[in-house]
């Protein structure tokens, strides 16, 4: 008699595991179509001048956007329509190697992040003679990667770079997918 009684309660149960069953699937799927908001995306965005961001650099390139004077006023920089002074920092082969254009002459040679600060070794340049706004640019942008006082990186978008010279003023850069 008893084994005659299982089949009659598990018919009973079925129902109720159907009905439970289904209602935890819906469930499920409600739950995973919600998107959680991660903690992080309401804080405040990182201190550029950390000296850990500045280890971010290796492998990238960058385009000046803006330059500021010491008193604040904007000096004119190369639109990209004209050919924008441009910084591409790289490790390839084990060594760091910086390149890019100042203006009118492409530029090389070696860079180094000490202390969450960009320097550079040595630049050496092709040897072009400009008339254009790039050719005008050229020196005073080679003279100042020669004097960065500190390195600013912001890698959340939009990414930027700054250099601030021991002059005051600010170099600031964009990055490029170059």
């Amino acid at each position: 008699m008893q084994i005659c009684s299982r089949p009659r309660r598990f018919a009973r149960i079925t129902p109720c595991l159907r009905t439970a069953v289904a209602a935890l699937s819906i469930a499920a799927l409600l739950g995973a179509c919600a998107i959680p908001k991660h903690p992080d995306s309401a804080a405040p965005p990182p201190d550029p001048f950390n000296p850990a961001a500045a280890q971010l650099l290796d492998d990238t390139s960058w385009v000046l956007s803006s330059w500021k004077n010491a008193d604040g006023t904007a000096r004119a920089v190369p639109s990209k329509d004209q050919g924008p002074l441009t910084l591409s920092l790289s490790t390839e082969g084990g060594r760091r190697h910086a390149s890019g254009f100042s203006g009118c002459n492409r530029f090389m040679g070696s860079y180094m992040l000490k202390d969450g600060k960009l320097s550079f070794g040595t630049l050496a340049g092709t040897r072009m003679a400009c008339v254009s706004p790039g050719g005008d640019i050229e020196k005073p942008f080679l003279a100042a990667l020669e004097r960065i006082d500190r390195t600013g990186v912001q890698m959340r978008p939009p990414q930027q770079m700054q250099l601030i010279l021991d002059n005051g003023e600010t170099l600031m850069f964009d990055r490029t997918d170059k």
